[in-house]
């Protein structure tokens, strides 16, 4: 589908068309598309090349360019829970056990699939959802995606280090009075020719930000923060700490819980649709969680 973005031009934004799209969250590729896909790039409703000069106060409407439809993905008709919606992007609940983005090998229900399905029900057919933050299958959670490719060149503009995710995990053991805070700073790096990380000297830099909520015999509530996004990170964290989360045998034991014990709770970012006003997204701990931990208590 073709979507329609205004913008008003300000005193100090840059005065070059092409530049000021640019700054302003529009990708090189996004551009060539409206001016040969069917778009449109408009200053106070006249067609401008990129080259034209700009007023402050000038209105320029930028219509993008129809976005090619993979025709091997089809829609799902499973549920989507969404926590915060704009007609640009989505934030939605993800439950564990479902893909963000199709795999070679399963490719009918992932996140993508089923906001195909969500959006037919509400006959926006020609959106096309584009992840922008992802979980893995086992961690369930908040997950931003956006609903056209404007929307993800914009979100990707922002940088990585712009996004907030907090998450809670219930682990094994407890953790010291004066453990109960603290950052981890550890390296994670590949352990063997498989999908398991370690902590090796040679790996990539990893911090993951902690706090310790609530602790019952043998098993404790944290809070976590990551502060870089390296491959199972919190995971492979908390178990170099001696404390895995429930429900990992990758990391830890097996301990009859279905999947890990880790939920994307709190979502904030800076909404590049909106002058970048903070979006803050929260969510409750899914059920299986919170009966595990009422059993942990009890």
């Amino acid at each position: 589908m073709t979507s329609l973005f205004k913008l008003v031009v300000q005193e100090k934004d840059p005065k070059k068309l092409g530049s000021f799209l640019l700054k302003n969250g529009f990708s090189h590729q996004a551009l060539i598309k409206a001016r040969h896909r069917h778009g449109m790039i408009l200053v106070n409703h006249k067609r401008r090349y990129l080259s034209f000069h700009l007023s402050a106060g000038d209105e320029v409407i930028f219509v993008s360019g129809e976005e090619k439809k993979n025709q091997f993905l089809k829609p799902s008709n499973n549920p989507v829970d969404p926590g915060f919606e704009t007609k640009n992007y989505i934030v939605l609940n993800k439950p564990a056990g479902v893909l963000s983005i199709p795999s070679r090998y399963e490719d009918n229900d992932a996140v993508v699939n089923r906001l195909m399905g969500y959006f037919l029900q509400q006959n926006k057919k020609d959106l096309k959802p584009h992840v922008i933050t992802r979980l893995d299958r086992d961690t369930s959670g908040l997950v931003l995606v956006g609903k056209n490719a404007i929307a993800h060149a914009r979100f990707s503009k922002i940088g990585k280090d712009n996004f907030v995710k907090k998450y809670h995990a219930i682990v094994h053991g407890n953790f010291a009075e004066d453990e109960l805070t603290g950052i981890i700073d550890e390296p994670i790096g590949k352990e063997g020719d498989g999908v398991k990380r370690a902590v090796v000297a040679n790996g990539k830099k990893a911090q993951t930000r902690y706090r310790v909520l609530k602790q019952v015999e043998g098993a404790s509530l944290v809070e976590l923060r990551l502060l870089t996004g390296r491959t199972h990170q919190i995971r492979v964290h908390m178990a170099y700490l001696g404390h895995p989360l429930f429900g990992d045998p990758l990391y830890g034991i097996n301990d009859n819980f279905s999947r890990q014990a880790l939920n994307c709770f709190y979502l904030a970012f800076p909404d590049p649709f909106d002058n970048e006003r903070k979006q803050e997204i929260q969510i409750k701990d899914p059920e299986d969680m919170s009966k595990l931990w009422q059993k942990l208590v009890n």
